[in-house]
C-alpha cells in the first residue's frame, strides 16, 4: 500500500529507510545512505540526477521509491518536501533553485508546468464535501473574516474583495491597521473565518485562528496539509497542492480555490449579485462615468 503523503508518513520516512536498509540492493543501499545524509538536497532532485548523483541508474532510483511503498519516484519527493518544507529559510530556497533555473526559458517552462501541475493535485486531493460545506457556512454566517499573513494577504484581499460584492458582512483582516486581535475581538460562534496558510506557516495565523476557534467561531482554512497547524483547528480544510520549487510561493492553486469559492457562494445568492450589478450601472449612468 502506498504511504499517504502526508507530515506525518513524511516524519516516518528516515525511520523506514533505516529499518528496511538491511533487506536493500547494493544500489538502493547508495541511494538510502545520500537521502539520510541529504534529505534536504534530494527533495528537489530529478529521479535521473539523483542516480547520476549516487552512480545508479534512474530505474534503480524508481525502484527504491517502490520499495518503500510509493507509486514512483515524485512521490517519494513529495514527501521529502513534506519534511523540509517549513525549516527551509528563503536563502536555502533561493540556494537550491539555482541550478533549475538557469534561463529565462527555463524558468517560464517550469513555473507554469509547476502551476499546471499543482492545480491539477489539487482537484484530485480536494475534499469536495468539505467545499460545499463551506460555502454554506460563509452564507449563513452573522459576520465572516479572511485572514492571510505574508505573501496568503493577497488571496484573502482578492477572497475578501468577491465576497463583499456578494454580502454585506465581509472583513478582511488587515496586516496595516494595529494589532489583528483588535480587529477580531468580537468574534462569536455565530462568525466564520476563513484562513489562508502556507509554509512557512505563520505563527500569528495559528495565534488568531486559535483565538477565533475558542469564541467558538467556524473555522475554514485553506492550506498544504492536514496536519498544517491552522488545519488541526479547522472545521473544513480545503487542501491545496503546493510545492517549494523555488523561493518564490506558488500560490495559483490557493487563488484558483478562492476564486471558486466565491463563485460558489454567488451562486447562491444570484439575487445580491443582480441587485449588485444593477445598482453599479444605475451609478454609471447617472455620473456619466463611461461617457
Amino acid at each position: 500500500m502506498e504511504l499517504k503523503n502526508n507530515i506525518n508518513d513524511s516524519k516516518q520516512l528516515i525511520s523506514i529507510i533505516q529499518s528496511r536498509y538491511p533487506k536493500m540492493s547494493k544500489g538502493q543501499k547508495l541511494i538510502a545512505q545520500y537521502i539520510i545524509k541529504n534529505y534536504d538536497k534530494v527533495a528537489f532532485m530529478t529521479a535521473s540526477k539523483l542516480g547520476e548523483t549516487v552512480g545508479v541508474s534512474e530505474s534503480t532510483v524508481v525502484r527504491f521509491a517502490n520499495a518503500l511503498g510509493y507509486s514512483g519516484y515524485p512521490k517519494l519527493q513529495d514527501a521529502l518536501q513534506e519534511l523540509i518544507k517549513n525549516k527551509l529559510t528563503t536563502v536555502q530556497r533561493v540556494q537550491m533553485s539555482n541550478e533549475d533555473y538557469s534561463d529565462d526559458a527555463t524558468i517560464l517552462s517550469k513555473v507554469l508546468k509547476s502551476d499546471i501541475d499543482n492545480i491539477k493535485g489539487t482537484l484530485e486531493e480536494i475534499d469536495p464535501k468539505a467545499f460545499k460545506d463551506a460555502s454554506e457556512e460563509i452564507l449563513k454566517a452573522r459576520k465572516i473574516y479572511v485572514l492571510g499573513m505574508r505573501s496568503s494577504y493577497v488571496i484573502a484581499q482578492y477572497l475578501g474583495f468577491y465576497l463583499d460584492l456578494i454580502l454585506d458582512n465581509v472583513q478582511v483582516i488587515r496586516m496595516d491597521m494595529g494589532d489583528v486581535f483588535e480587529q477580531i475581538v468580537r468574534i462569536n460562534e455565530e462568525d466564520v473565518i476563513i484562513a489562508f496558510s502556507f509554509p512557512r506557516y505563520s505563527k500569528k495565523s495559528y495565534q488568531v485562528v486559535d483565538y477565533a476557534k475558542s469564541k467558538g467561531a467556524h473555522v475554514i482554512s485553506i492550506t498544504d496539509s492536514y496536519f498544517a497547524p491552522v488545519a488541526c483547528l479547522s472545521d473544513n480544510t480545503l487542501l491545496v497542492k503546493s510545492n517549494m520549487a523555488s523561493f518564490v510561493d506558488s500560490l495559483v492553486p490557493a487563488m484558483t480555490v478562492a476564486n471558486a469559492l466565491a463563485i460558489s457562494v454567488g451562486m447562491k445568492e444570484k439575487s445580491e449579485i443582480t441587485k449588485y450589478f444593477n445598482d453599479l450601472e444605475k451609478i454609471w449612468k447617472d455620473y456619466a462615468i463611461y461617457e
